[in-house]
């Protein structure tokens, strides 16, 4: 049996190194064309060489060019990428927000009187000092002071100056040119009593508003109460306030001139029942009525 499958295996690889030829004849004239010796070993290893070819082929075409995403599994060519650089500037774009809603919540505070963040009032215990049994004594030095003080600002001079629209010195608002805004019908005046700390004005479809002084824009942003909003700081601790607008003419930081269009009228906001200005004046912290010192 041993020699019996020692003599199949020989036959088997000679077999596999007999020679055979191949010919390729024309079909009319008999005709030889071409001729090919070759053994089945030959064959196999040739067939076995282009596969292995295709296949390393193959396999760089898919690895190294964009035919790769037509492969289930496979992401789009520079996917990871993109969604980095996408993850940057969302960070980024909440940091800004984080900044301007903290920038928006500081001017509100600063309009309605409330302390800003980070402020609080010590307390003072007093308990332990006794004030009443401190007296103050005028001296004479004092005296003179005051005398020489007063003299002094008893005949001074106080008047505006420079361009138009301008405060300089000491000048109440009273004696400050305010640019109207908008030329309409106020419809709802000034009533702290309801914390209505302006005028609505209304006027004309698509009427642009201008800015009442010189100044700088410190705000213009929208919120779903008032809108869109523009706030200006003036000179002298004036500030001016203009709601419910359709659109921004100015942005945070640009510098506008008295009578300079800032806006233009809307109804925007929940806070509004139609088309018009809210308009606002602050001076020193504190409102005032714009019908005062505008004629509308």
């Amino acid at each position: 049996m041993a020699q019996e499958g020692k003599e199949k295996k020989k036959k088997w690889y000679s077999g596999m190194r007999n020679k055979y030829r191949l010919v390729f004849m024309n079909d009319e004239t008999l005709e030889e064309a071409v001729r090919f010796r070759l053994t089945p070993m030959n064959l196999f290893v040739a067939l076995g060489t282009i596969v292995i070819v295709l296949i390393f082929l193959t396999t760089i075409l898919i690895a190294f060019t964009p035919l790769r995403e037509y492969i289930p599994g496979y992401a789009s060519v520079g996917l990871q990428k993109r969604l980095y650089e996408l993850q940057i500037r969302t960070d980024s774009i909440e940091r800004d927000l984080q900044k301007k809603d903290q920038y928006i919540q500081n001017i509100k505070n600063v309009i309605n009187g409330a302390d800003l963040p980070g402020e609080k009032a010590v307390p003072v215990d007093t308990s332990s000092k006794k004030y009443n049994a401190i007296h103050l004594k005028k001296s004479p030095e004092d005296s003179l002071l005051r005398i020489e003080v007063e003299n002094q600002e008893k005949y001074s001079l106080r008047h505006k100056e420079g361009k138009q629209g301008s405060i300089t010195g000491r000048s109440s608002l009273g004696n400050v040119l305010l640019f109207c805004p908008l030329k309409g019908v106020v419809t709802n005046g000034y009533n702290p009593a309801i914390q209505h700390y302006g005028v609505d004005i209304v006027a004309a479809r698509n009427e642009a508003i201008k800015a009442i002084l010189d100044g700088t824009v410190i705000l213009s942003t929208y919120s779903v109460e008032t809108g869109y909003t523009i706030v200006i700081q003036h000179s002298e601790n004036i500030l001016s306030v203009y709601k419910h607008n359709s659109a921004l003419l100015k942005k945070a930081g640009d510098i506008v001139r008295a009578g300079e269009a800032i806006a233009i009228i809307g109804q925007t906001g929940e806070l509004t029942t139609g088309s018009h200005l809210h308009l606002e004046i602050w001076y020193n912290g504190s409102p005032v009525d714009p019908k005062n010192y505008i004629s509308f």
